[in-house]
C-alpha cells in the first residue's frame, strides 16, 4: 500500500514537472530578462541577504530564472559565495557547494550545469554562522504551502536534511508561471522557508 503511495506521488511528480517545464521554456527571452530583473531587486533588497556574510546559490542554465547578476552583486558586497558542484563519480551523485570569487571560475559540469572546479573551499554547516547565511534554491514547480518539486535527483533535499538552521534561510525562486495550486509531497522532501516567484 504505501509502496503504491510512494510510485503514485511520484508519477504525479513527474506529470507535474514535465507541464510546467514547457511552460518555463516556452517563455520569451523579454519575459526572462523582465523577471530576472525583478528578482534581483527582491533579492538584493531581502534582510536576509543583506545579513548574509555566507550566500549559497545556483548558477542558473538552460531555462531557469537569472542568478548571475545576484551572484555578481554578492560578490562586490564582499559575501563569501559557494555554489553547488555535483559529485558525480560514485552510484549516488552527491551535491557540494564550493567557494566561488568571480563567474569567469566556472566551467561546464553535471548535465552541462557551470560548476566550480571543486578545488576551493567547501561550504561546512554550522549552525553558528548558519544565522548568518541565505541559499537560494532552484526548482521546476511551487505551491502556496511552499511545497517545491526540483529536477528528481533529491540533491537539495538530501543537502539540507541535517541542517536545521540552514533550512530556515532558504529561498526558492522561479516564475510566476511555476506557481501551481498544490504538489504531491513526500517526508523526505525539504520545504524552502519561502518562495519568490515573479
Amino acid at each position: 500500500m504505501v509502496k503504491n503511495m510512494e510510485t503514485g506521488i511520484k508519477d504525479s511528480k513527474r506529470e507535474i514537472r514535465k507541464a510546467v517545464l514547457k511552460l518555463r521554456d516556452s517563455l520569451t527571452m523579454e519575459e526572462r530578462e523582465k523577471a530576472s530583473l525583478l528578482l534581483t531587486e527582491r533579492i538584493l533588497g531581502h534582510q536576509w541577504f543583506y545579513r548574509a556574510e555566507e550566500f549559497l546559490c545556483f548558477v542558473s542554465y538552460g531555462s531557469e530564472i537569472g542568478t548571475r547578476e545576484i551572484l555578481v552583486e554578492a560578490l562586490k558586497a564582499g559575501k563569501k559565495v559557494y555554489v553547488p558542484k555535483v559529485l558525480s563519480g560514485s552510484e549516488n551523485p552527491e551535491m557540494r557547494f564550493y567557494r566561488m570569487t568571480a563567474l569567469t571560475e566556472l566551467e561546464t559540469g553535471y548535465r552541462g550545469i557551470p560548476e566550480p572546479a571543486g578545488d576551493s573551499e567547501e561550504y561546512v554547516y554550522f549552525r553558528e554562522t548558519a544565522e548568518r547565511t541565505l541559499m537560494l534554491m532552484p526548482g521546476v514547480a511551487f505551491d502556496r504551502y511552499r511545497n517545491r518539486i526540483g529536477y528528481g535527483k533529491g540533491f537539495y533535499d538530501r543537502f539540507l536534511m541535517n541542517k536545521p538552521v540552514l533550512q530556515q534561510h532558504t529561498i526558492a525562486i522561479g516564475y510566476c508561471c511555476q506557481i501551481v495550486d498544490a504538489l504531491p509531497a513526500e517526508d523526505t522532501d525539504m520545504k524552502p522557508y519561502q518562495v519568490i516567484c515573479v
